[in-house]
């Protein structure tokens, strides 16, 4: 790392893009062209359906309406593997059918139909007109438990299958005897848990604009990935990839919503293309429900088998998520379960049920969030059942190594994290016994979980300009998902370079740039920053060949190992009195600016070490049995991340974390009409979401750690982690309050009130 001059990282700086947020210049997918056309989608009202009709007659005589597309009206691109279920599981496209391209209905809500328009009103009363027939199915039974066994799917389990491994790791695993140890150990914890059907909503819903300039197009699109957007368009239209560009600077809002090419997206392109002008294609608050993605609902069974001193000999990991008829989704709940505790005997068995719904896929910290809820409950239980500290009992199996692939650790901090959140929050050496703290009529409670994530890294490229005029420009075709990466590398490079942060500028979110990864899995300022060290190094390279040979520099003679960036100029390490600065350099040589790209890519480390961040969580609710609610009064973390780049920004995304988890608890699920397979929580007004009023003061901590393996910055990645391990200290916390030990989130009031009586 180069020397830090200008002491950047870890500042808690404002954010360099606040300005232009504040001010409305931050511009959004649906703000760029002045005179689109607007399209707008028909869905279906069935599930697993055959289109019988499309009568457009009403629709295509509406005053201004320029076309009514639907499988019966093709729209013009080409037949090819764009929409394929080998892209669609690579997860390079949320579709394996082409919209619109088929009679076949998979799922209530699907697009089966396409209005474009002069205005938004036009396209939508149009819209409105269009009839549909089907010759419907009855849809297949949401994921609810049998009387007889909690953990079976009725009337689906035997069409239960286990998918392709996801994320690199098969989803069927085992270590030593896992059965046999856990029949044989001295105390059992065998419990079934419940999470619910759960939906992004995210502040910007999703909105596609597509412009086609002859052979050229251009599509401004809320997503987190314009290169996996790019990809799929260049197949879908059979285009050159030159000739497609995507671009999304300013998202509102993604969580793993938007890091898919959804079906809305070609078919804006499509229409663009058929109506020979700009369209617009805005996805309504109620579409975010029915026609999205979202975390699967799970069944899951745990069980742990210990000595009557607290040391685990066997934990069992199994159950059953949601996926669609057609694409495959994994959120695997497991993966934390194989290497969160030192347990000899695992077993880990994961199955897919296909119904007829719209894909599931990525939500924050998809998989490890429901699996820790789990696991870290079944922890409480098994601490209650050993009358043991539960920070104790955690203690006590803390894993020096992943369990299951038998690497240690590229660095861990989980005991410092114990210890520094027990001492912040005050947690108690003898936990008080249930129901046991009262404060007038209302029960106080505490509980508290670990935190885990996996760190990721991937191949990533950056480009660096370093100006005559002493200013830097740097790009990478990364996203700023709100959470301040746009901050966060001007930092970086003002650490590397030793340039002030008001020269800097950071490009980011357009598929022209240097390749990198879409937004997502907790790896963009990882994946993106070893790329910009890199682009860092090769200018120092390229700067110290002009200084080669050139008598008039104070370096001459030294190669580009013997200096480093300080002050905007390059010092000898050896002798601080020898410095050349950068615009000297550029002057000297009649050079208005010296532009390099470089890569960065992940090493074999992660064959070597296993690799995650972890935290805890401890939190205090007070619960009124009478009226069923739940307050959180009181909530400390502390985290392990690797370098923290900023402080403020990193806090807030621990926070961000913290209030979802909390609403994962308290208040999130979604229904379906079993009738018809439709989503009826379709509006903000009756999914829940916390207010002010719902979320306490967030005291948040991290400790002080540097990943050296994985990542050359020294980063591990804060996007996800916070957010895994809320449910599960929430729900220990209610169950120490009351005594009654909630397995089915969201602990709502009804379901409280229901308990106690």
């Amino acid at each position: 790392m180069s020397t830090i001059n200008v002491p950047a990282i870890g500042k808690p700086l404002d954010r360099v893009d606040g300005h232009f947020k504040v001010t409305g210049k931050a511009r959004h997918a649906a703000e760029f062209p002045a005179n689109p056309a607007y399209a707008t989608l028909v869905r279906s009202t069935v599930s697993s359906s055959t289109i019988t009709g499309v009568d457009s007659a009403e629709a295509e005589a509406v005053p201004g309406v320029l076309g009514v597309y639907s499988h019966l009206q093709p729209l013009p691109w080409t037949e090819n593997k764009a929409f394929s279920k080998e892209e669609s599981e690579r997860g390079e496209s949320a579709m394996s059918i082409r919209p619109l391209g088929s009679d076949k209905v998979f799922y209530n809500g699907q697009y089966v139909a396409m209005v474009v328009a002069d205005t938004l009103e036009q396209a939508q009363h149009a819209a409105s007109l269009v009839r549909v027939s089907y010759n419907g199915l009855p849809p297949q039974k949401d994921m609810e438990p049998t009387k007889t066994s909690p953990f079976v799917l009725e009337q689906n389990l035997d069409r239960a299958e286990t998918p392709k491994a996801m994320k690199d790791e098969p989803l069927k695993r085992k270590a030593g005897k896992g059965e046999e140890a856990f029949q044989n150990a001295e105390i059992k914890i065998d419990k079934f848990y419940t999470t619910p059907w759960e939906t992004h909503n995210p502040i910007e819903p999703h909105a596609t604009i597509a412009e086609w300039e002859g052979d050229r197009l251009t599509v401004f699109d809320a997503t987190q990935s314009v290169g996996d957007v790019s990809k799929m368009l260049t197949t879908a239209f059979d285009i050159e990839p030159g000739k497609v560009r995507v671009i999304s600077k300013f998202i509102g809002g993604a969580f793993g919503c938007k890091g898919l090419a959804w079906p809305h997206v070609p078919l804006a392109v499509a229409a663009a293309k058929a109506v020979g002008r700009p369209v617009k294609l805005l996805i309504e608050r109620h579409d975010m429900f029915t026609n999205r993605d979202f975390r699967s609902p799970t069944l899951q069974r745990v069980q742990l088998g210990a000595s009557r001193e607290g040391k685990l000999d066997s934990v069992l990991h199994s159950g059953f998520s949601l996926t669609a008829q057609r694409d495959v989704s994994v959120g695997p709940f497991t993966d934390s379960t194989s290497m969160m505790y030192a347990v000899p005997n695992i077993y880990l068995d994961q199955k897919n049920v296909r119904m007829d719904i719209c894909r599931p896929t990525f939500m924050r910290a998809p998989g490890e969030v429901t699996g820790m809820y789990a696991l870290e409950c079944a922890m409480d239980e098994l601490a209650l059942e050993l009358d043991i500290n539960p920070v104790e009992l955690r203690l006590r199996n803390h894993a020096d190594m992943d369990s299951l692939k038998k690497r240690p650790f590229s660095s861990k901090s989980l005991k410092q994290c114990y210890q520094l959140g027990a001492e912040k929050f005050g947690w108690p050496q003898q936990v008080p016994k249930p129901r046991s703290v009262r404060d007038g009529r209302v029960l106080v409670g505490i509980g508290m979980a670990g935190s885990t994530y996996r760190v990721n890294r991937s191949p990533a490229a950056a480009k660096l300009v370093l100006k005559a005029d002493g200013s830097v420009i740097a790009s990478s075709a990364r996203h700023d998902l709100g959470t301040g990466m746009y901050t966060v590398m001007c930092q970086l490079l003002a650490e590397m370079l030793g340039v002030p942060i008001a020269k800097i500028r950071f490009d980011m979110g357009d598929s022209t740039l240097q390749q990198a990864p879409g937004g997502g899995d907790s790896q963009s300022v990882s994946s993106v920053g070893s790329a910009v060290k890199a682009a860092v190094d090769a200018a120092r390279l390229k700067l110290m060949d002009l200084v080669r040979g050139d008598a008039s520099s104070p370096l001459e003679g030294l190669s580009s190992g013997e200096v480093d960036f300080v002050d905007s100029s390059l010092v000898s390490v050896r002798d601080s009195t020898k410095t050349d600065s950068i615009q000297a350099i550029l002057k000297r040589h009649n050079q208005d600016q010296l532009e390099v790209s470089a890569e960065a890519s992940p090493g074999p480390e992660k064959k070597e070490y296993a690799m995650h961040a972890f935290g805890a969580h401890f939190c205090e609710v007070r619960v009124d049995e009478d009226l069923g609610t739940v307050r959180v009064s009181r909530w400390t973390c502390a985290h392990a991340c690797g370098r923290i780049m900023n402080e403020k920004t990193a806090h807030r995304q621990i926070r961000g974390g913290v209030v979802m988890g909390i609403r994962m608890a308290l208040m999130e699920e979604t229904h379906i009409d079993e009738r018809w397979g439709r989503v009826i929580t379709d509006n903000l007004a009756d999914c829940h979401v916390p207010a002010h009023a719902d979320i306490p003061h967030i005291d948040s901590y991290f400790v002080d750690e540097t990943e050296h393996h994985d990542s050359p910055i020294g980063t591990k990645g804060i996007g996800e982690i916070g957010i895994t391990g809320v449910a599960a200290a929430l729900a220990n916390a209610v169950h120490n309050a009351t005594g009654i030990r909630f397995r089915d989130l969201p602990m709502t009031p009804d379901k409280l009130i229901l308990a106690r009586a």
